[in-house]
């Protein structure tokens, strides 16, 4: 089967259908014809097509009845109406039971071409479409990383083989690339599935209260521990821990931490007795580990602990194959939670999105269609519903001085420096257009040398 269409002539006019059918043949079309209304109809009831070209006045079957025939065989099938006795009239009628063009004879080939190009175009779309809803409707409840690139599914697969092993993990890849949606993977076809999945952002804490959040404390310990607090690692006995940010842990913490992995107890702040574990510890950052391990920011020891296997997960610009499939994933997602009848996402946006960097990765993304359910007014996400931003950006602009195409990291600063300016210099800001957080954006300033 031809992949630009099936399409379907009717036309009484020999002559017409002989010019129609060398050019849509020609432009890569697969083409079937008929003189006949009546003819049609037969055909269309045992077989499918992308895109009827019809005439409008026929003998016993005329175009207008072979239209709403058409759609109730096949809605998603695109008509365009040809006539030699073009009424406004008649154009409403057409166009309110649902024909997609109407073309008056004489026509120029030109312009058939372009209105079955569009026509064929928008059909395809409909069917790619629904195949990303039926992926996304045949997911279980089970954790599942939505993705079809192969690279990705590559990962998934080894991550499912060493689900059940009980090894440590470490996980590596930019910030937004999805990495506790990973671990919640690995924990779902672990054999601790049913236990408890504990996350916990390391960066996010001082010191001290990082340790009262790992290890608890007992009651008395200090002023205002008036109960005994049991910690993350103990809640999360027989089952996963996930240690986000691991390289911002204190090495003094790191040190503490490596002892609970080693001889599988700790003990409470404040408390005498040794608690006794068992957990499974999967780590993640965001951060290069040959630097940190280099820098002192991350322990060998600890590193060699929990780098039994190691996963990095590749950027979103690494894999746009799956932008469309996130797209309708977050459509569906905040559709139901906003209880808005957001159905579609026109191709334009998916188009933009899909040549779009993706600085702050799958987050970002998340974060533009969140912002584009909640905007849209209809049951289709327009360019009108992404953010200001992004609708003024355009990869093809990006060019070097010499005239060529630039890096995948020259486009990335380049955007970087200009969502900046954007904001006023305002870092928290441009982190926030930017889909990220400041310790984030700090990082990629310092790793392109941008000076603010």
């Amino acid at each position: 089967m031809s992949k630009k269409g099936k399409v379907l002539i009717v036309d009484d006019e020999k002559i017409a259908i002989r010019n129609l059918e060398h050019v849509l043949k020609k432009e890569g079309y697969l083409v079937k014809s008929t003189t006949s209304g009546q003819n049609a109809l037969k055909i269309l009831a045992r077989d499918s097509f992308d895109v009827v070209l019809t005439d409008l006045k026929m003998e016993k079957v005329d175009g207008m009845q072979l239209l709403k025939r058409t759609k109730e065989l096949n809605p998603d099938t695109e008509v365009i109406m040809i006539t030699g006795y073009a009424t406004v009239e008649t154009a409403i009628e057409a166009m309110k039971f649902g024909a997609y063009h109407y073309l008056t004879k004489p026509f120029k080939l030109d312009e058939v071409r372009k209105v079955v190009r569009e026509a064929a175009e928008k059909v395809l779309l409909k069917k790619e479409n629904r195949l990303l809803r039926e992926k996304l409707e045949s997911v279980t409840d089970r954790v599942t990383v939505i993705t079809q690139d192969p690279q990705m599914l590559r990962i998934l697969d080894t991550a499912r083989e060493i689900a059940p092993t009980d090894c440590n993990v470490l996980i590596t890849g930019e910030s937004g690339t999805g990495k506790e949606v990973f671990a919640r993977y690995i924990h779902s076809y672990s054999k601790r599935a049913e236990k408890p999945f504990i996350a916990v952002n390391c960066g996010a804490f001082t010191e001290e209260l990082l340790a009262n959040e790992l290890f608890g404390h007992e009651k008395g310990a200090f002023t205002g521990a008036t109960v005994l607090k049991n910690g993350l690692i103990e809640m999360a006995s027989e089952g996963t821990l996930f240690l986000d940010e691991i390289t911002e842990m204190s090495p003094s913490m790191q040190v503490k931490l490596l002892r609970v992995i080693q001889e599988r107890e700790f003990y409470r702040i404040g408390g005498r007795e040794p608690v006794k574990i068992n957990v499974r510890f999967i780590a993640a950052t965001n951060r290069n580990i040959q630097d940190v391990l280099e820098s002192g920011d991350l322990r060998q020891d600890l590193y060699y602990r929990l780098n039994v296997v190691t996963f990095y997960l590749p950027p979103l610009s690494e894999r746009k194959g799956d932008v469309p499939l996130l797209c309708y994933h977050f459509l569906k997602k905040y559709a139901t939670l906003m209880e808005k009848d957001v159905r579609e996402i026109s191709g334009d946006v998916l188009n933009l999105l899909s040549g779009y960097t993706f600085p702050g990765n799958i987050r970002e993304l998340e974060n533009i269609i969140e912002r584009a359910v909640a905007l849209c007014k209809g049951d289709t996400i327009e360019i009108a519903h992404l953010p200001e931003d992004l609708r003024g950006f355009n990869i093809k602009t990006f060019r070097t001085s010499e005239g060529r195409m630039p890096s995948l990291e020259e486009q990335e600063k380049n955007y970087i420096l200009w969502v900046l300016s954007e904001a006023g210099g305002n870092k928290s800001e441009a982190a926030r257009i930017l889909g990220i957080d400041r310790v984030s954006l700090w990082r990629k300033l310092k790793r392109y040398g941008i000076d603010t």
